[in-house]
């Protein structure tokens, strides 16, 4: 069996935040029951030994929302002993953890850093650009907790990186924006472009992402990171690093890269399991946990046509010069289907001319990185 990589929503859609740009809340508004609430002890169980059964050298074990954290810490303290119990193989286990932030004390900060996991800090910038969308129930900004979250982290040595959505108001600041997560000595980022709800066409929230905008931000981004990169300075954006990786031959790991989709395992709070955290709904649901292992679920016919139909190559893409770094880009960025294909990415005006702007230097990079 090969490793496995589970993406895990403990909490379902529950969340203390309200940011108005959030994909998963559009996603639970569209499937027949929005939350599944908190996933109890017996389910956390039986998952923790299904997947140790599977997995083969290394199991992941991935806690995404809404807002995990908001399962409790006696949740993720269990969760680690029946690791420990259920892995007499000895095999590599990997945790890690998406959150907001706000519920972190030293008491999360001391568990976190002793158990290793890798923790991805949503943090859109400085306080008037983070501010602007990622605030709470009364509309107030995450942006001081989170900072106060930063400080916990630094003082127990907790591994975490930098998630920033790229929404409109980040993509005009993108200057700002690198500079200040530089200089707070944030080394590891990942940009995340803003998605609008599934089925919607693009482009008509206030908080959108247009090709145009994305292109900018992309170009003014790699010039700040070539910059430091070239000169010695230590920083990883992921989407840079993939890319200059492929230039050296590697596969990317980032799936939306990868030009086709896998079918990973996202299981919410009741068991159910989806092949991607953009599709939890209803009918990509693969079954669950408590009736089927991971290797039926696996070869479920909605697994295999959510595969499938991720391989369909626009025409364009076809003649694109810059294919082989491109490859379509991820799937649900070629929402609304069309005859039940995806169609031209949304954004593939803003990677042509990514590459043609940044594609000298990325090669620069790929040649020192291999000396």
């Amino acid at each position: 069996m090969p490793p496995i990589n589970l993406l895990i929503k403990p909490a379902s859609s529950l969340c203390n935040l309200r940011c108005k740009y959030c994909f998963y809340h559009s996603i639970a508004e569209n499937r027949s029951v929005p939350s599944y609430g908190i996933m109890n002890i017996e389910t956390a169980e039986l998952l923790v030994k299904n997947a140790i059964d599977f997995a083969e050298n290394i199991c992941t074990f991935a806690f995404q929302g809404g807002e995990p954290t908001l399962a409790g810490l006696d949740f993720y303290k269990n969760f680690v002993q029946l690791v420990n119990k259920y892995n007499t193989k000895n095999i590599k286990i990997n945790y890690a953890i998406q959150t907001n932030g706000i519920v972190i004390d030293e008491e999360w900060a001391d568990f976190l850093a002793k158990n290793n996991f890798l923790v991805g800090l949503s943090l859109d910038g400085p306080k008037d650009i983070n501010d602007a969308y990622r605030v709470d129930i009364r509309e107030e900004g995450s942006f001081s907790r989170i900072m106060k979250t930063v400080e916990i982290f630094n003082k127990y040595d907790v591994q975490y990186n930098i998630l920033c959505v790229v929404n409109n108001l980040v993509a005009r600041h993108a200057n700002k924006i690198y500079n200040f997560f530089t200089k707070k000595k944030f080394d590891y980022l990942q940009f995340i472009q803003c998605l609008d709800p599934l089925d919607e066409e693009p482009g008509g929230n206030p908080y959108s992402l247009s090709p145009d905008m994305y292109a900018n931000f992309l170009k003014r981004i790699f010039d700040n990171w070539y910059r430091d990169v070239s000169s010695g300075k230590f920083v990883s954006i992921r989407y840079f690093d993939n890319l200059v990786g492929m230039i050296m031959g590697y596969p990317p790991e980032a799936c939306g890269m990868l030009g086709r989709c896998s079918c990973y395992f996202v299981i919410e709070a009741d068991g159910s399991v989806y092949p991607c955290d953009f599709y939890v709904l209803d009918e990509w649901k693969l079954g669950n946990i408590k009736k089927a292992g991971f290797t039926d679920l696996l070869n479920t016919d909605t697994a295999k046509r959510f595969v499938q139909v991720s391989l369909h190559v626009d025409d364009k893409c076809k003649e694109c010069k810059w294919y082989n770094m491109c490859r379509g880009g991820c799937r649900r960025t070629r929402e609304p289907f069309k005859d039940g294909l995806p169609v031209l990415n949304y954004y593939c005006k803003s990677y042509y001319e990514f590459f043609e702007y940044a594609y000298e230097r990325l090669y620069k990079l790929a040649l020192m990185f291999s000396r």
